[in-house]
Order: structure tokens, then C-alpha cells, then sequence
């Protein structure tokens, strides 16, 4: 599915994430100051441990500082153009 121009969740992420080099694999916080982080689009939250409504992997920019659901990912891949580093999960 190919989200809408006016999709609710589009708020500007153009501004920083369009055409960035992302890498899918699995969570890891970046530091010790959060256990978390959500998605740039929707807000799921992204955790290392498996929870209902936890995402444990996804994508995320090269220095892992912001994260992209799959579905989202599929809903905006074309529109922002990413660049995939395949990595192991």
C-alpha cells in the first residue's frame, strides 16, 4: 500500500529522512539514557524485549537514531526514496 499525500502520518519527516541510507536489524538502544524509541511515522515502540505491541526490528538510519516500522517502510519507501544496507536481523 502506498500511503496518500495527506497520509496523518507524514509531518514533515521529508525534512530529514528522504533519500537516507537505512539498515533493518534487529533493536539495540542507542545509549544508556533510553530503553526505547518509535517509529518516525506511526509510533510504534521499538524495545529489545518482545512484548505485546513491542517491536523488537526494523530500520533504522546508519547511526540508529531514528526508526521505521515495516509497514511503514513499505507504505513510504518509494515516496522517500531510501537507500537499503542489507543487514542480518
Amino acid at each position: 500500500m502506498v500511503a496518500a499525500a495527506d497520509d496523518w502520518r507524514l509531518i514533515g519527516q521529508d525534512q530529514y529522512l528522504a533519500r537516507v541510507r537505512l539498515v533493518r536489524k534487529a533493536y539495540a538502544a542507542r545509549s544508556s539514557a533510553t530503553d526505547h524509541d518509535h517509529c518516525e511515522f506511526c509510533g510504534a515502540k521499538f524495545m529489545n524485549q518482545a512484548a505485546p505491541g513491542i517491536l523488537t526490528e526494523g530500520y533504522c538510519t546508519e547511526d540508529c537514531y531514528r526508526w521505521i516500522c515495516a509497514d511503514c517502510f513499505e507504505d513510504f519507501k518509494d515516496q522517500f526514496g531510501w537507500l537499503i544496507n542489507d543487514e542480518a536481523v
